[in-house]
């Protein structure tokens, strides 16, 4: 078996970094890793929202994540078990990782669907012309 690339610390770059995370499936997928305190499988990040990531396609995510130097993964048998470098690319870009989690889990939070107060719902709307009005 082909040894897994990791580039070193000193050769990761904001752009590979922001490289990576541009797509919005590896964000949720590093978003996720990063909140775990532990190594986590590929399959384990399979699901995607409401939806799940081919097993081949994760690999690619994971190459693209792990090339970038934000994630080290280790073979233990048939799985690949996956954890950030969040604290070594602290050390080099301090509070990059951070502002970028941060920003996501503000996107995420946005694409909610969230009712605005003062704005009639579809239902209220029927009621009011169920009534007459």
């Amino acid at each position: 078996m082909r040894p897994l690339f990791h580039p070193s610390i000193d050769d990761v770059t904001v752009e590979g970094i922001l490289h990576a995370l541009s797509d919005p499936v590896r964000a949720s997928i590093y978003a996720r890793l990063a909140g775990l305190d532990c190594a986590a499988t590929c399959t384990a990040l399979q699901q995607a929202g409401d939806r799940t990531i081919p097993k081949s396609s994760l690999s690619q995510h994971f190459r693209v994540l792990r090339e970038a130097g934000l994630v080290r993964s280790e073979r233990a048998g048939v799985e690949m078990h996956n954890t950030t470098r969040c604290a070594e690319i602290e050390q080099r870009f301090p509070g990059l990782i951070p502002a970028i989690l941060n920003a996501h889990r503000v996107q995420a939070a946005d694409a909610l669907p969230s009712r605005t107060p003062g704005r009639r719902t579809a239902t209220a709307v029927v009621r009011k012309k169920a009534k007459g009005r």
